[in-house]
């Protein structure tokens, strides 16, 4: 729930980066400014995206988004199971896997959120509460094309804390595992983001960690100039 139409800006900012980095680069603004930032990135390699979108094409469902107005607004993204939604609207496995299935249905490229809590992990159950998260709210229509999963332990979203580079690695090669598992060779292609507290000075070495194929960045992303140092370190 950050931007206004005086974050344009910065947008402004990251068409231009975006252009000159080979890896991809993905801004998901509120509902609010989709159509505005997709006009603005025309023509460039910045691609645009939503936060959430419902399960149903349309209907009675009054404050919701569905994936249908996310492509007519200029959306080819969406962000799905955050640990946000999971938590402050009661989103089930079920749940986000039924809306990856109507998004990609639309054409969009899903994002599906997984990670743990401090208590699970304290408890040694973050492995098993990823992996549950993970074959439940991927559904079986996924591909390596229509498909991202971004691993963001809860308790490393906004805190500053991040995990080491050993729990990193741990859970990104437990969910490519669990992917070509189900998947097959096509699971093993499905990118693979690390998330949570990711910023400049940390981004090179968490993107040389084995199966971590990009960033799903937060309160960095807010500013081009540190959006795009995060880019540039993957792009090296």
């Amino acid at each position: 729930m950050n931007g206004l139409s005086s974050s344009l800006d910065e947008v402004r900012a990251m068409t231009t980066v975006a252009n000159t980095v080979s890896c991809g680069m993905v801004v998901i603004p509120p509902f609010t400014l989709i159509e505005r930032v997709s006009a603005l990135s025309k023509g460039s390699k910045l691609s645009v995206g939503g936060q959430d979108s419902h399960d149903q094409k349309s209907g009675a469902f009054t404050g919701d988004i569905s994936s249908e107005m996310l492509v007519d607004a200029g959306a080819r993204y969406v962000i799905l199971g955050h640990s946000e939604r999971r938590t402050e609207h009661r989103e089930t496995n079920a749940v986000v896997s039924r809306k990856a299935t109507t998004a990609m249905d639309h054409g969009l490229t899903v994002i599906v959120c997984v990670g743990e809590t401090q208590e699970e992990r304290d408890a040694g159950e973050a492995l098993s509460v990823v992996e549950n998260q993970l074959m439940g709210s991927v559904p079986d229509s996924a591909t390596s094309a229509n498909t991202v999963v971004a691993y963001e332990p809860v308790w490393a979203i906004g805190t500053g804390r991040v995990p080491s580079e050993i729990q990193i690695a741990e859970m990104h090669r437990a969910i490519h595992s669990k992917l070509v598992d189900r998947f097959g060779s096509e699971g093993g292609l499905v990118p693979i983001l690390y998330g949570g507290s990711v910023k400049p000075s940390n981004a090179r070495s968490i993107f040389a960690i084995e199966y971590v194929d990009g960033a799903l960045v937060g309160g960095a992303s807010l500013k081009a100039a540190d959006f795009g140092a995060i880019a540039e370190a993957l792009n090296t």
